[in-house]
């Protein structure tokens, strides 16, 4: 049966509200660094929001309560965050896998719209619920029930349950990362295995390719796809890995179907399980999530090719107050993004500004002054966004 979320009243102006002036801020005309703080029970976990301070690093301005639980933890590719921007309506989906809920937040005016769940079997109490969405649908990986369920994206941040689809990879591998273009879905999951699917229907149809990336084979399983982006053509899909080296995988999806993916090896830092493209897609920026800094690679978005470019030093904090590194968000949504935010997963979580330069031909990536952003609401920070987000 479908569940529409709950809708709450939202409100025409501050001044019938008493929305304070950072809440009823239009939602064009404001940037927020945006953070899924899944705090476990017996602590109601929320969304926090950062507007951006004058250095570029992320200033605390509330947290939006859910109401709901989050788990502290999970897997590394399965982002819980999603941020939609379109002409009608610009919205902040976060995953509560403690309840198993989705929940939608109205940017304009910083307050919950409504909360959702899937079918009574979905659940990701175990490693989290990743999200990915287009214009029209959100999707959501349930890992400890192994299915992805589809929500239709409806006025006002809100979604209605359509059906969930049973997955898995070989060997029963649980769901991990998802991505979306166009008409294709693209997974990975726990074993090295991926898999894309037919989305033009908006539930999603297997396309029949599932494979064990190439550098799973060659590793024998010490190496496996985590997190996945696509081109802003749909020409390629990039795999970050997680692995005791730099690993990054590549598959060339123009025909529709994921093909032998194309291994690079980077000599910074070990593995690489969070990625992403900038703006221009001149960059691919690697997280070295088991290790402490983040990588920046230069990438060729016409023939698919990387190669190395810079590193960062080590980003202030590990074990202190952080124990992994994990997903990133754009600095900026132009050109080369102008580096990342980084979510700092550990008792202390926080969010990293890491600034990326170039000239000549050679780039820098630094920790900007004054980083990190402490998350005081997040007990474990894997997944973070930006609004406004990437336009791809």
């Amino acid at each position: 049966m479908k569940r529409l979320f709950q809708s709450c009243f939202l409100v025409a102006t501050a001044l019938l509200t008493g929305l304070s002036p950072v809440e009823s801020l239009a939602a064009n005309s404001t940037q927020y660094v945006v953070s899924n703080d899944d705090a476990p029970f017996p602590f109601p976990t929320g969304v926090s929001f950062y507007t951006i301070g004058a250095n570029g690093a992320p200033v605390y301005q509330k947290q939006v309560v859910t109401g709901t639980f989050g788990i502290g933890g999970g897997y590394f590719g399965a982002n819980r965050i999603k941020v939609l921007n379109t002409a009608s309506q610009q919205c902040v989906f976060s995953s509560e896998a403690g309840n198993g809920n989705i929940v939608g937040i109205s940017i304009a005016t910083l307050s919950v719209a409504g909360v959702v769940t899937g079918s009574e079997t979905d659940a990701g109490t175990s490693n989290g619920i990743g999200l990915a969405a287009n214009n029209n649908f959100l999707y959501a990986s349930f890992t400890d029930s192994n299915t992805i369920g589809t929500f239709q994206i409806q006025p006002g941040c809100n979604l209605t349950f359509l059906n969930d689809l049973a997955v898995s990879g070989f060997q029963g591998a649980v769901i991990n990362g998802m991505a979306l273009h166009g008409n294709m879905m693209i997974v990975t999951y726990t074993n090295g295995s991926i898999e894309s699917f037919d989305i033009s229907g908006g539930t999603p149809v297997s396309n029949g390719d599932k494979q064990f990336s190439t550098a799973t084979i060659k590793t024998q399983g010490s190496t496996f796809p985590n997190s996945i982006d696509i081109t802003s053509d749909g020409h390629f899909a990039i795999f970050g890995d997680t692995s005791t080296l730099n690993v990054i995988e590549i598959s060339d999806i123009s025909s529709g179907k994921l093909a032998k993916t194309k291994i690079f090896r980077s000599p910074f830092s070990i593995s690489s399980s969070n990625i992403m493209l900038s703006p221009d897609e001149t960059i691919l920026y690697v997280v070295n999530t088991q290790g402490d800094s983040v990588s920046a690679l230069f990438f060729n978005k016409a023939t698919g090719q990387l190669t190395n470019g810079c590193t960062s030093g080590p980003i202030a904090g590990q074990s202190v107050n952080w124990s992994y590194l994990s997903g990133p968000a754009l600095i900026s949504q132009t050109g080369n993004g102008g580096g990342v935010y980084v979510s700092e997963f550990g008792s202390q979580s926080g969010i990293a500004t890491v600034t990326y330069t170039a000239s000549g031909g050679k780039c820098t990536l630094q920790e900007a002054a004054k980083s990190p952003t402490t998350d005081f609401n997040s007990p474990g920070l894997l997944s973070i966004g930006t609004f406004p987000p990437r336009s791809f």
